[in-house]
């Protein structure tokens, strides 16, 4: 069963590892991704991203997806966290652990599971720049390109 959250509170990989693999021995690999807020995005130098969501529904909508992913590729549990509020660069957004038995498994899992997140959960993302400009992040053509791979299923 996927654990999935969404908090404006940091999280700490160990201790998400840990709980995703305590006393397990049939895990053979875990695929593991971590976003991070950058510092510029089009030339301009940021200061804040800021993350929304409409709570309930994006909760809802990421663990249906890694329903499918459990499905799709027998996961023995996967970890899906997302961050919400003001972020500084530097600071993780979200966290995607994908157990399986073996490593091609659990890293597909996770590739399928961030590609859908960064183009298909309800997450809205506005960038804060040096220069006091702000600007909501627009999808993006290669993350689209990236997701649209997965739908051959």
């Amino acid at each position: 069963m996927a654990t999935v959250r969404v908090q404006s509170e940091d999280f700490d990989l160990s201790a998400e590892l840990a709980a995703l693999t305590r006393g397990r021995a049939d895990i053979g690999g875990v695929g593991c991704f971590v976003g991070t807020v950058r510092d510029s995005s089009g030339g301009r130098r940021i200061t804040a991203m800021t993350l929304e969501h409409y709570p309930g529904m994006t909760e809802r909508a990421m663990a249906a997806i890694a329903t499918e992913a459990e499905g799709r590729w027998q996961l023995l549990g996967c970890t899906l966290v997302h961050r919400v509020g003001a972020l500084r660069p530097g600071a993780n957004i979200v966290l995607v652990l994908a157990a399986a038995a073996h490593r091609q498994a659990a890293l597909d899992a996770t590739a399928f599971l961030i590609d859908w997140l960064k183009t298909q959960a309800p997450f809205w993302k506005k960038e804060a720049f040096a220069d006091g400009g702000e600007a909501w992040v627009e999808a993006r053509e290669a993350d689209e390109h990236a997701a649209a791979r997965w739908s051959a299923g």
